[in-house]
């Protein structure tokens, strides 16, 4: 594929993804609304695998972030954006705390370590009831995203403005993604001891990409109270990191190609399961089948 198309691609999907609300029935974009938030999850966990390492956790810091925002839209100074502010600190607070145990490890260790914080952050929003609301979690009610504009009632203006926010996002990520930062990180997953040999502090570097997926993630927690207008510990659990990190890894790489696969695992989850009623079962075949892919030949293709 050469640059020329890699880089365009983005812009055309925004260009069709913008009159979503006015060609499909309110169902669908609920659907893309829930896609995009999944794709920018997804986005955060291929920021921590650019280093070679794989996250399993992100979810436990989507929930930090939602629950930050849905406590704060109950508040008169708890906009939309102010939600993703402090979602994103959130995020990044959680995520760094528990980096500092994490990026001691490599491989499935590191793996097994994130997922335990994950889980961890699932179990305290179970057990903290007078804060979280339990199992049954907790109604947000909808805020307007600055003040002196509207409450985001419809379904196409939620998507639209979760449209706009992911833009932004990833708009910073795509400019973080292309510096010198970016290059540190895929030498790691190059070969970290040569790295380290050199005189770079990796565990530095792995734990920075690691909070700033937090905040990340955090952001994507705020974009789901808004969409859902509720939040419970369910969105913290394993099946959601199961699905961000899959779509990190079959993005070979690229951020148009994580979104893309987000897009698609949670149409195949939602919208194809809704008819059949398999939507779980859908989604384990399509993650079986993305592990049997050749991974070698897919990333010759990338490089084209």
């Amino acid at each position: 594929m050469t640059r020329r198309l890699r880089t365009s691609i983005p812009a055309f999907g925004l260009l069709a993804a913008v009159p979503l609300p006015w060609i499909a029935n309110a169902y669908l974009v609920s659907i893309a609304t829930i896609g995009l938030v999944t794709a920018l999850l997804a986005i955060s966990a291929q920021l921590v695998h650019t280093t070679g390492q794989a996250p399993l956790g992100q979810a436990g810091y989507l929930g930090v972030g939602a629950y930050t925002a849905a406590l704060l839209a109950s508040t008169t100074a708890g906009y939309g954006l102010v939600q993703v502010a402090a979602a994103a600190i959130a995020g990044a607070a959680a995520a760094g705390v528990t980096g500092l145990v994490a990026v001691r490890a490599r491989g499935v260790t590191f793996l097994m370590i994130t997922f335990a914080c994950g889980d961890l952050l699932h179990v305290t929003a179970l057990a903290a009831t007078s804060i979280t609301g339990g199992s049954e979690g907790i109604l947000v009610p909808t805020r307007p995203p600055l003040p002196g504009t509207s409450d985001l009632a419809a379904d196409g203006w939620i998507y639209l403005y979760v449209l706009t926010t992911t833009t932004v996002v990833c708009s910073a990520v795509w400019a973080l993604r292309r510096s010198r930062w970016d290059l540190r990180l895929r030498a790691m997953a190059d070969h970290e001891p040569r790295m380290r040999a050199s005189g770079h502090p990796t565990g530095r570097y792995l734990w920075t990409a690691y909070t700033l997926a937090g905040a990340i993630a955090g952001i994507a927690g705020a974009l789901l109270v808004t969409a859902t207008h509720h939040i419970s510990p369910a969105d913290l659990g394993f099946a959601v990191s199961v699905v961000a990190l899959s779509a990190a890894v079959l993005g070979i790489g690229t951020m148009p190609g994580a979104f893309l696969a987000a897009l698609i695992l949670v149409a195949a989850r939602d919208w194809v399961g809704g008819y059949t009623g398999h939507g779980i079962a859908i989604l384990g075949g399509l993650l079986i089948i993305a592990a049997a892919l050749p991974r070698q030949r897919i990333l010759q293709w990338r490089t084209r």
